[in-house]
């Protein structure tokens, strides 16, 4: 694992670890990733979703407002293995990440299983244009 001085923190688009989300300030744009473990949208809560994510170092929750919902619905709904860009909201012991943009990735499951010398670098992907729609933080 990659170490960072007390006061630094992956930035976007790298995803921080949960166990290094109590380095990111409140109220800061951070992406997480990780394998969903629950989904629950209780009926009381006017739409919201509730999805806790596990990575390779812990659990992070993540709070899917109705709006955020109906634009990445397919993923929410379907996604085993999610990325979440939003914004860090931390109360006492408890942080949320409240969604501002969900990605399905499950695709790259199978990449968890290959030795690392088969798992391509960043710089060996080809160019690909971001759309104007997504900010330019999604892109590395």
């Amino acid at each position: 694992m990659t170490t960072y001085p007390a006061n630094d923190w992956p930035r976007p688009p790298a995803a921080v670890p949960s166990e290094m989300l109590s380095l990111v300030p409140n109220g800061a744009c951070c992406v997480v990733a990780g394998l969903v473990l629950v989904r629950p949208r209780p009926g009381t809560a006017k739409g919201v979703i509730f999805i806790t994510l596990e990575d390779e170092t812990g659990v992070v929750n993540v709070i899917v407002w109705r709006k955020i919902y109906e634009q990445f619905r397919r993923a929410v709904i379907a996604g085993r293995m999610l990325r979440v860009t939003g914004q860090l909201q931390r109360e006492g012991a408890v942080t949320n990440i409240v969604s501002q943009h969900v990605e399905d990735i499950a695709h790259m499951r199978d990449d968890l299983r290959a030795p690392i010398s088969e798992i391509a670098r960043a710089g060996d992907q080809p160019y690909l244009a971001r759309p104007a729609a997504l900010p330019r933080y999604f892109y590395m």
